[in-house]
């Protein structure tokens, strides 16, 4: 990796020397430039607090007897508006010094008795640059800690590896204030960390982001990572160092790093930002991939799922089919009772999964016929008792087929007690009012209705009215009276119903 060039250690500290003696002044100049610092000098106190306000000095070096106004007047207007300033008051005798309560209270870091020798000032001067070196660094490290917490939630909102190491190179060098930095990632590395069975992910081998002089050093960083990780498996851990941390996941196990050009005399100062910006960013990182993973794994399940709908779908064809086969002149009514009952569940108001499973139990409501006789199915007389008892066994009997069947299990019931009555007088265990299966009840409207409304070997179809008038009758008897009245409500709109009946399954006459 490219090394930093060290810039001079003072150069970033600029002073402002103030004294009515031009001689002075100068002296002063010449002394701290010749040391490596920035100095400006001005003559007038009412000059140099315009440029206090204006410009921006680390130092003020001021004599505390001037003309037109002294020192501590100095300090106390420029108080006002800049409390950080560090301040050094010269005296020409130690007795003209202001006393300890002023130079408490204008926040004055000292004062230096003048001399012909300025190792003392020099000395007072040191103490005020490492206190601003603190004090910048602790700036830093507070104003990058905010600029991290305010960019980490945006980086969970990336779904695409190369999307996020762009922005979390963008946010690292904005944080540590560089122009120049990359980022490399190995995503598969990491997925196969996390997830071994995630070799079915598409993802990229490497990811390299550079920008500024680390543009095209993808190579080098391939390299650097490998170097790292061999070091980490020797017993040394380097997490960060020289502007470099390596990217782990929450097993401690790397899969990439942030390189960033970061000057070595603030690198003490923002090294644990930066460490700790860079476990943020390879937490994100990790998300993103782990939620690629199970989007994958999700779209799979849904695929499974669809496939095994489509199943479930055509064994119930396949089921009701072999129902309708048995009597050609009730072809397509369970088709249409099931669709009646789902008609009746919506206008109750009841839920998605209740209409689905009550459809379900609509197509196959008659599916214990299939072990009745074809000789009493396609009777065209009367059937004797013995006949009718035989008829009544259906619904006990598709309670069997389907509890044999574990998709099936839950609608069972329905199926065997969709010819109840209310009133206790239907089959086949004579249940009464709520006890019935409140499905069963609309299913036994329905089915009413449609054998009424269907032409059958033995009678033709009733007319709507008639149908309607039956249904009245049968309120609180044969039927659940509410259900009744929300299938009369949906019966105001029969034509259309009758329409869409026609269109998909034929075979009504009402």
């Amino acid at each position: 990796m490219r090394k930093n060039i060290v810039a001079g250690e003072k150069n970033s500290f600029s002073i402002l020397a103030v004294d009515d003696d031009e001689v002075m002044t100068i002296t002063l100049q010449s002394y701290f430039q010749s040391s490596g610092f920035m100095v400006d000098i001005e003559n007038n106190p009412e000059r140099a607090i315009a440029r206090v306000k204006e410009e921006n000095f680390d130092i003020l070096l001021l004599d505390f007897l001037m003309s037109p106004i002294c020192g501590d007047e100095v300090v106390s207007r420029i108080r006002k508006f800049d409390k950080d300033l560090f301040i050094i008051l010269l005296t020409g005798h130690k007795s003209m010094a202001p006393p300890i309560k002023t130079i408490r209270d204008l926040d004055i870091q000292g004062y230096y008795e003048k001399s012909d020798r300025f190792d003392q000032l020099e000395l007072l001067v040191e103490s005020c640059v490492k206190s601003i070196r603190q004090m910048r660094t602790i700036r830093r490290y507070r104003d990058g800690l905010k600029q991290m917490m305010d960019s980490i939630p945006g980086l969970y909102s990336f779904r695409s590896v190369e999307g996020i190491a762009s922005a979390i190179l963008d946010n690292t060098l904005d944080i540590l204030e560089c122009s120049s930095g990359c980022i490399y990632l190995e995503p598969k590395t990491l997925l196969e960390q996390e997830k071994p069975e995630a070799n079915s992910v598409d993802v990229a081998q490497e990811v390299f982001v550079g920008r500024g002089e680390y543009i095209n050093d993808g190579q080098v960083c391939r390299e650097r990572l490998k170097e790292l990780v061999d070091d980490r498996e020797g017993g040394v851990v380097r997490e960060t160092h020289s502007g470099t941390s390596l990217l782990v996941n929450d097993k401690n196990e790397p899969f990439g790093l942030i390189t960033a050009d970061i000057d070595r005399q603030a690198w003490d100062g923002i090294s644990q930002l930066f460490e700790l910006y860079a476990n943020q960013a390879a937490s994100a990182i990790s998300n993103v991939l782990l939620q690629s993973l199970i989007s994958k794994k999700n779209n799979e399940l849904a695929e499974a799922y669809s496939t095994l709908n489509g199943n479930y779908m055509e064994m119930i064809d396949a089921m009701r089919l072999m129902v309708d086969t048995k009597d050609i002149y009730t072809r397509g009514h369970s088709d249409r009772v099931a669709y009646f009952a789902t008609l009746i569940a919506e206008a109750m108001g009841k839920d998605n999964k209740y209409v689905e499973r009550l459809k379900v139990a609509g197509l196959f409501h008659d599916i214990g016929k299939i072990g009745t006789s074809d000789l009493i199915l396609g009777k065209s007389t009367s059937l004797t008792e013995e006949e009718y008892g035989i008829i009544k066994k259906h619904p006990s009997q598709g309670k069997v087929i389907l509890s044999s069947l574990s998709a099936f299990s839950e609608i069972a019931q329905i199926v065997e007690c969709h010819h109840e009555r209310v009133d206790g007088r239907g089959y086949p265990n004579g249940l009464r009012g709520d006890k019935i299966p409140e499905e069963a009840r609309i299913l036994c409207v329905a089915d009413a209705f449609d054998a009424m409304t269907s032409n059958r070997k033995y009678r033709a179809a009733k007319s709507l009215a008639d149908a309607i008038n039956e249904l009245e009758m049968g309120k609180g008897s044969q039927f659940d009276a509410d259900i009744v009245d929300a299938f009369l409500q949906v019966l105001h709109n029969y034509e259309h119903i009758k329409q869409k009946i026609l269109w998909t399954y034929g075979n009504i006459s009402a």
